[in-house]
């Protein structure tokens, strides 16, 4: 099979012939048919983060495939069978972040992509308990951003509690934020959506967005104000300077979520304005697998759109260079 391989940090993919991985136990082989690039999928390849993959590696965690071959002892995914593949590749089921529903705390986590091999291949193998099926009517060009796009920032603005006409800020415009800009909408928020350019900013608002700021021509923080103040403010842009800007922003009783993971990791915030104003500062890590059942049915129901450009594996540096300018509206997908 073909694959996309990280063997160096900081080099460029290699497209290596690799023999099918077979299936262990309680595993099930997917031939793929698209995955989605996310930002993440960068830091992994250029070993941005303290906790660095093993070379070499595989990335994509936004997996979309067919089921073609069980393992031993798999019982509830069958052949034939259309499944994501998605960040949280595994999680033990008996800690207890698991039994309290939140998986993907679980210190004994695989991520998909990353301690194990993702899908920037033809073919990959996935723990079946964390392969999820992909409702019929979806189509894997759609599925594959849902699958971590549409899962991170829908479980970020979950955890934000909206409440109906609250104002919530969102922070970056683009794969990930085009889909926040959606949630925002359905969870009752009033979005303002906040990026440098003015081609995502004209996408949010045609996907919802009641304002757009452009952060290269205003402060956002005064523009923030002017409008009101934000109640929610989610940080998708990978900048300490912006978190502190969204901070910034906040009403009195606002919620911080931060979601966007910078390599330079410090940002400064006032521990008085904190305390004072009632504020807090929520780190939210993608979502569980029942959070991506939701996903995947608001998007059935119609109630979400995706926006995204279809590239072939071949193209993954080329891509990656693509998503990390920001030349990109919103999400690329590489389909098989």
């Amino acid at each position: 099979m073909k694959a996309a391989v990280v063997t160096a940090f900081g080099e460029s993919l290699q497209i290596l012939d690799r023999a099918i991985p077979e299936p262990g136990q309680g595993e099930v082989l997917v031939r793929m048919e698209a995955c989605g690039l996310c930002h993440t999928d960068i830091h992994a390849a250029q070993g941005d983060w303290p906790v660095k993959p093993t070379l070499p590696f595989v990335p994509g965690h936004e997996g979309i495939g067919i089921i073609e071959k069980l393992g031993a002892g798999v019982s509830a995914r069958v052949i034939g069978e259309r499944v994501a593949i998605a960040w949280l590749g595994y999680a033990c089921g008996e800690c207890r972040f698991c039994i309290d529903g939140r998986e993907t705390l679980c210190e004994l986590q695989q991520n998909t992509g990353y301690s194990r091999d993702g899908a920037f291949a033809e073919y990959a193998v996935v723990n079946a308990r964390f392969a999820v099926p992909v409702p019929e009517g979806i189509s894997p060009a759609d599925a594959a951003p849902l699958t971590c796009a549409g899962l991170t920032t829908y479980k970020a603005l979950k955890v934000a509690h909206i409440a109906p006409t609250e104002r919530v800020a969102i922070f970056g415009i683009g794969g990930l934020g085009h889909l926040a800009v959606q949630y925002g909408r359905i969870m009752g928020g009033s979005v303002i959506a906040v990026d440098i350019e003015d081609s995502k900013l004209q996408l949010a608002k045609d996907l919802g967005a009641e304002h757009g700021i452009n952060a290269r021509e205003a402060d956002p923080v005064a523009a923030i104000k002017d409008l009101g103040g934000a109640d929610v403010a989610v940080v998708l842009a990978a900048s300490p300077r912006v978190f502190e800007q969204a901070f910034a922003s906040l009403n009195r009783g606002g919620r911080l979520i931060c979601v966007a993971l910078p390599a330079d990791q410090q940002m400064s915030i006032s521990i008085f304005e904190t305390v004072i104003r009632g504020l807090s500062i929520i780190g939210s890590i993608v979502g569980t697998r029942q959070d991506l059942a939701e996903v995947f049915a608001l998007h059935a129901s119609g109630r979400t759109r995706i926006i995204a450009e279809p590239r072939s594996l071949d193209q993954i540096n080329e891509s990656m260079a693509d998503v990390a300018s920001g030349r990109i509206l919103a999400r690329l997908v590489i389909e098989y």
